[in-house]
């Protein structure tokens, strides 16, 4: 059984100048300089005509982890994130996966950006799967729940940056 991951954030900007805040290369290491974390990087930026792709890691120091997972973990956790964006019609929709050093399983979730009534929303809609006996489910809510709270502190980061460069 999987976790959900569900995420909606506003912004007044319009869908192209969003786009470039979540996923423009600038923005992209200006984010991970501030919310990145531990061993944080950009991995690849690929931009094209009807998109994007790019790749991150980013990293939790093991001091940081809930108990539950330093149980189940030794270590920092590492996670390599790839992102694509592709341009449909007036929005761009997207597909991101995640995997964690030393975790069986895997983050998916589907994006997208589009204007709806004057704004530019981002939704984003995935879940968490970790393949361990007995433990799983457990490692999966608390993924589930760290993904929420950073897509959060994720949409703060472009809120700030569009104010501050848009």
């Amino acid at each position: 059984m999987a976790s959900r991951i569900e995420h909606r954030a506003e912004f007044s900007a319009d869908v192209a100048t969003v786009l470039a805040a979540v996923s423009g290369e600038t923005a992209l290491r200006a984010r991970l300089e501030q919310l990145g974390g531990h061993a944080a990087k950009l991995l690849e930026h690929v931009p094209a005509d009807d998109g994007v792709q790019y790749k991150l890691q980013q990293g939790i120091s093991a001091d940081r982890l809930p108990q539950a997972v330093r149980t189940l973990h030794k270590g920092d956790l590492i996670v390599e994130r790839e992102q694509i964006w592709k341009a449909s019609g007036t929005e761009y929709i997207g597909v991101a996966t995640a995997v964690v050093n030393g975790v069986p399983g895997e983050i998916t979730s589907k994006t997208k950006l589009s204007e709806e009534g004057g704004q530019t929303v981002l939704r984003t809609s995935g879940e968490v799967k970790v393949r361990i006996p007995l433990f799983g489910a457990k490692l999966e809510s608390v993924i589930a729940e760290q993904v929420t709270k950073l897509l959060e502190r994720e949409a703060e980061f472009t809120a700030k940056w569009l104010a501050e460069h848009a």
